[in-house]
């Protein structure tokens, strides 16, 4: 997929506004992919990300969550982490799908915890599959760094 234009999507977040990639082009785009809401490690990974908010905005880019959770779901865990970017609930999963991260590749399967980093020019620049919660806000934001050529 790296290299590749990104595939796109438009989904609701938790204030029921609808998100479209394509909105979002000439912009860096983190698009993050959790399994659940309110769990461990997607919890510290998404308080991870809301830490950094201002760091990667720094960068042009702008960071994006998505579950197959409900829209209240996600409405109430960003809330309770008080989190400051949008996550997206994806339902239906064919995002999930079209991104490749549905363990087992159907409807019933797991979601593989992946990034996605999206160029301006709206194609694919990094992948990270099976990210460790600890150190990926991290990586993200060194790659982003670099590729942006910021000190």
């Amino acid at each position: 997929m790296r290299g590749k234009p990104a595939p796109l999507f438009c989904l609701p977040d938790a204030a029921e506004a609808t998100v479209c990639l394509k909105d979002l082009a000439g912009k860096w785009v983190v698009v993050y992919f959790y399994p659940r809401d309110n769990t461990p490690g997607c919890t510290i990974e998404a308080r991870g990300f809301s830490d950094a908010v201002d760091e990667f905005a720094a960068f042009g880019a702008e960071i994006i969550g998505i579950s197959a959770d409900t829209v209240d779901s996600h409405r109430k865990f960003a809330e309770k982490q008080n989190l400051r970017f949008r996550i997206l609930s994806d339902a239906s999963r064919e995002v999930l799908r079209s991104y490749g991260v549905l363990k087992g590749g159907n409807i019933l399967g797991g979601i593989e915890r992946s990034t996605f980093l999206i160029g301006p020019d709206g194609l694919v620049s990094v992948v990270w599959r099976n990210v460790n919660v600890f150190r990926h806000v991290g990586e993200v934001r060194e790659k982003l760094k670099e590729l942006t050529g910021a000190g």
